[in-house]
């Protein structure tokens, strides 16, 4: 079979041939495989810097960790990879295969689940959101941000404020549920100075965070205490777009009710991942068949793999392989 192959880390994937695997217990089966999302953590993977990559195969490494494909009996499903997925045939795990509903396409079937799980976990077990809740999107121009918007809206959340760096982007989320906007492109006085007027007519009660670094440290610092009774805020760190440390200061814990956590692989227990597969998952997809949820893709043939691998995606789209 054809599938996007690595020899070594950091390399681009190549276009070649690879031995079609093999069933091998009652809880995997072989699917023929129509769409796979390239996403951030498939490129961490890959390039050896996320932290859950694999030691190199001298033989190669099929590429991709869930796709949409097609059964023997003709069903189209949803499901995680047990090997590399972006590949003519895959194995997939029978417990973690959905089948999709009419009126969704391949593509944008393909292109929902790591962002549904990149922001809905998030939303609804570690900061365990309640209607009529005020809700913060630290990087939300992002293809996961853009979701996470629209989930929140869903799940109740009476208003969404949303920081990113890229102007018209940051204007088009208005029109997918966002209340306001903050641009990080102001200094940083003007950023504490709008975190502050927000806060004092709506207090935040949940921040997902895509970007850590910086911003999360101007944020954190706002919301700083001063000795008295403060708002209870439950800030979730979920990705590190722009830097995987900060600095933060003690007297921050010490001087207001934050919960601070993060959503992200190992995080989650497996009954929250069973819930995924049962429940949030097969939601989002009837939404977005019934165009509840919009997505921005942008696909390429499977024998592009290599010249597209690096390419420079629009902000909020996400790249799907189509084989």
């Amino acid at each position: 079979m054809k599938a996007a192959v690595i020899y070594e880390k950091g390399e681009l994937p190549k276009y070649a041939e690879f031995a079609e695997p093999i069933v091998q217990n009652e809880n995997e089966v072989l699917i023929s495989v129509k769409a796979v999302a390239i996403t951030n953590l498939d490129k961490g993977i890959v390039s050896g810097n996320h932290y859950s990559s694999e030691n190199e195969n001298q033989n190669g490494t099929v590429i991709g960790s869930d796709a949409v494909g097609i059964l023997d009996n003709g069903t189209r499903v949803y499901a995680r990879g047990i090997n590399g997925t972006i590949a003519e045939k895959a194995l997939v795990e029978k417990n973690r295969m959905i089948p999709l509903p009419e009126g969704i396409s391949d593509a944008k079937a393909a292109s929902m689940p790591n962002a549904v799980a990149g922001s809905a976990m998030a939303l609804r077990f570690r900061a365990q959101i309640q209607p009529g809740e005020t809700v913060l999107i630290n990087g939300a121009t992002g293809f996961t941000g853009q979701m996470a918007i629209q989930i929140a809206k869903h799940y109740g959340a009476k208003k969404i404020i949303v920081t990113g760096r890229n102007e018209k982007t940051l204007q088009s989320l208005l029109a997918i549920g966002a209340d306001e906007i903050i641009s990080l492109k102001q200094d940083d006085e003007a950023i504490v100075a709008q975190l502050k007027a927000i806060q004092e007519n709506t207090p935040i009660d949940i921040i997902l965070d895509y970007l850590w670094g910086y911003s999360a440290e101007l944020i954190l610092s706002f919301l700083k205490g001063k000795g008295n009774f403060t708002h209870r805020v439950r800030y979730i760190s979920i990705g590190a777009m722009s830097g995987d440390t900060i600095q933060l200061s003690a007297s921050i814990l010490r001087s207001v009710d934050l919960q601070l956590s993060g959503s992200g692989l190992g995080s989650w227990t497996k009954e929250e991942v069973k819930l995924l597969f049962s429940e949030i998952l097969p939601e989002m997809f009837l939404l977005a068949a019934q165009n509840n949820l919009q997505v921005n893709i942008e696909t390429v043939n499977l024998a592009d793999i290599e010249k597209a691998w690096n390419n420079d995606v629009p902000d909020g789209k996400r790249l799907v392989v189509m084989v």
